[in-house]
């Protein structure tokens, strides 16, 4: 099984949709959502730029997403926005190597300190498990991300 990894493009934002959809809401509340990240029109709070999203892919579909953007929430540099793998490709290394071509990302945008809302408590083991710590009762952190690329 050979997976590659590549920054998405708006042509990929179908296949985004259906991923995010696993876990949350529908794909018709995902397209817009995730159109709007890439180009830039939507901005999370405290966001500093407009979104980058990265794919794994196998065969030419997608099976996994991250993305992440520039901010200045709780004083860190970047923050991971939604990460999501398909449920047929789970404990394979995916996620984190998608967090991982996230942080190459990160580092080259000069952010170090980078936040999650894990969401839920598998995805605050998974966050713990690659290195981020407890920000708050809420929130996770990297207090230095690179470090995952050592």
């Amino acid at each position: 099984m050979s997976i590659s990894y590549r920054k998405a493009t708006i042509l990929d934002v179908p296949a985004l949709a259906r991923l995010r959809s696993l876990s949350w809401g529908d794909i018709d509340f995902w397209e817009p959502r995730i159109s709007a990240y890439l180009n830039g029109s939507h901005k999370p709070q405290k966001a500093l730029s407009g979104g980058v999203v990265f794919v794994a892919c196998l065969e030419g579909k997608v099976i996994g997403m991250v993305a992440g953007h520039l901010t200045s929430r709780f004083d860190c540099e970047g923050e991971l926005q939604w990460i999501d793998v398909d449920t047929t490709f789970r404990r394979q290394g995916i996620g984190l190597q998608l967090v991982k071509t996230l942080a190459v990302w990160f580092t080259e945008q000069g952010a170090h300190q980078v936040l999650v809302d894990p969401g839920n408590e598998n995805a605050r083991k998974f966050y713990a498990r690659i290195g981020a710590a407890n920000l708050d009762a809420h929130w996770m952190f990297w207090n230095n991300i690179e470090q995952m690329l050592l």
